[in-house]
């Protein structure tokens, strides 16, 4: 592991991200696209329109270079005009004239989106989907929104492009727009909700962060961490457990068992192996932690996940 605590959570979700598609609008126009249960972003390139979620009253007004990032927990209406009934919205763009790497849809193009998907690991991707709202808007008027602009033209020229290796770079570019519009929901949303996203966020316990997520399989002490953030154990305690949700070694065990989660799916490293890489002393002190922290034995997990995939 690093000591970016923000790339290491990159890491362990698998968070891969796509441009699914874009189009152009003009007239009258309304999409409804169903609960994705992937992340969506989106991207107004040009023009305006309105956003809905689903089972919410209002609607959002987009502008030409925001950016929007939705969890997949609810459909979503983008609109011209939100009294304009919806179509389905996949129908709706399968079903227009392809042009340029674009689907017209209505007659002219005062509004061109952009839009794109992020598969998360289906077992560690909670820790993204649980802790972003509803929508995370992006406005182009917002200091961070300068580089995803940039990233969006090139994405655009990408589509309309016949340069070999297109796909794979609008792929590189998605991904990298999705961290940023990560970024760019740190340094604007304000006071977020107790968790790990506002944890990297927080500049008094980042430095104790970064020592655990070095170094995982160390024996930390409060008294060591504290020192890294400046602050007497107390008050570290309190601080870090109002802006982590856990005390600085509950979080320490629970990024363990995160990462032991991936080992034992993903390889056929032994029980023993797994616990002691990240510092304890005997099989049994593993698997008594792995299951108090995650409800099951390693091995009833492994055979689980091996079994799901």
């Amino acid at each position: 592991m690093s000591n970016d605590p923000f790339s290491d959570v990159m890491r362990l979700t698998e968070a891969q991200s796509v441009v699914s598609g874009a189009f152009s609008a003009g007239g009258a126009w309304s999409l409804h696209f169903p609960t994705p249960g992937k992340l969506k972003f989106s991207a107004i390139a040009r023009g305006t329109c309105w956003l809905r979620i689903d089972g919410q009253k209002r609607g959002v007004m987009l502008e030409a270079g925001d950016l929007v990032l939705m969890p997949g927990r609810h459909g979503f209406v983008l609109a011209n005009d939100l009294k304009t009934p919806a179509k389905d919205g996949y129908r709706a763009l399968g079903a227009s004239t392809k042009v340029g790497g674009f689907a017209m849809l209505g007659e002219g193009s005062e509004c061109v989106v952009l839009s794109g998907m992020v598969a998360l690991h289906p077992a560690s991707g909670d820790l993204l989907r649980d802790v972003l709202p509803d929508v995370v808007h992006v406005r182009a008027i917002s200091p961070q929104a300068a580089p995803l602009r940039w990233i969006v033209e090139q994405i655009l020229q990408e589509r309309s492009s016949t340069l070999p290796g297109s796909d794979l770079v609008s792929a590189q570019l998605a991904q990298l727009m999705f961290v940023q519009i990560l970024r760019a929901h740190l340094a604007s949303a304000g006071t977020l909700p107790s968790g790990w996203l506002r944890a990297i966020s927080d500049e008094r316990i980042t430095p104790a962060l970064r020592l655990m997520h070095g170094d995982p399989a160390r024996a930390w002490s409060l008294a060591e961490l504290a020192k890294a953030a400046g602050m007497s154990r107390t008050s570290c305690a309190v601080h870090f457990k109002s802006i982590a949700g856990v005390a600085p070694l509950g979080y320490l065990t629970a990024w363990r068992m995160r990462l032991a989660q991936r080992v034992l799916r993903d390889e056929p490293t032994s029980v023993l192996q797994v616990g002691e890489s990240l510092g304890y002393s005997s099989e049994s002190a593993f698997s008594n932690a792995f299951k108090r922290v995650t409800g099951t034995a390693p091995r009833n997990y492994r055979n689980a996940a091996r079994a799901a995939a």
